[in-house]
């Protein structure tokens, strides 16, 4: 990393503490994302800074010294937190998209393991429930295939070796949770709607087995979108 010339590295330090401790600590603060993943980027930090501490010193400057050297290398944490919160957003809609592609791939297959061989007769249903019951079933295929795009389009990125585009990745982000929202609430309109139709749906087990599943999974789901969503967030202070 380049030496920010002029940057006045002295208010990185706290009292009592050494100035890594700080640098790192305001680093941190910055960043929005998974813990482990901000966890894992503080650590490189550190263990980049102390290693260039370390060289400093063995060249014979004392330890306040070689800690500011360090940092400068490393440069204000305000740059350094732009791009490693891009990186924290690219980690978090490639987490997203995988569990998009799983949930929703799943359920393609899957859904209509709910309804078959249920007991009960009553009324077809009207056009327009069908219509929503088609329009979830394009929903999810859509879902599951802007994970798929999201997902070649970082392994590419990352291939290639080029810094993640920060306007892209946050479309992603939105796009992703936009879309995974909208499932969600269809789903829910179409299964309160197929109860007030066949009652007996809620004493069905496959039904009720089915639902419990939905949940755990679009809470797994949700857990990913809110985490992705707070990390396509520009870092405090930017």
């Amino acid at each position: 990393m380049r030496a920010s010339d002029g940057h006045h590295l002295t208010a990185y330090r706290p009292a009592g503490d050494v100035l890594i401790d700080g640098y790192v600590r305001d680093l941190g603060r910055r960043l929005h994302g998974p813990a482990h993943a901000k966890r894992d980027l503080l650590t490189e930090v550190r263990d980049g800074l102390t290693d260039a501490v370390e060289g400093y010193r063995e060249g014979g400057l004392p330890p306040d010294r070689a800690e500011e050297l360090a940092m400068a290398e490393f440069g204000p944490t305000g740059r350094l937190a732009a791009e490693f919160q891009a990186e924290l957003a690219a980690f978090s809609v490639r987490t997203l998209a995988v569990r998009i592609a799983l949930v929703t791939g799943g359920l393609i297959f899957s859904a209509n393991l709910m309804w078959q061989g249920a007991p009960w007769t009553g009324p077809r249903p009207p056009a327009t429930y069908l219509m929503l019951s088609s329009g979830i079933e394009w929903l999810g295929a859509g879902c599951a295939a802007l994970a798929l795009v999201s997902l070649a389009w970082l392994t590419v990125t990352a291939r290639r070796g080029r810094p993640v585009p920060v306007r892209q990745t946050r479309l992603a982000a939105h796009g992703l949770t936009g879309s995974l929202a909208l499932h969600w609430l269809g789903g829910l309109a179409l299964y309160g709607w197929s109860v007030h139709l066949w009652t007996a749906a809620l004493t069905w087990p496959p039904m009720i087995i089915g639902m419990v599943l939905l949940c755990v999974a679009y809470g797994w789901l949700g857990t990913a979108a809110r985490r992705c969503l707070a990390a396509a967030r520009p870092p405090a202070g930017a």
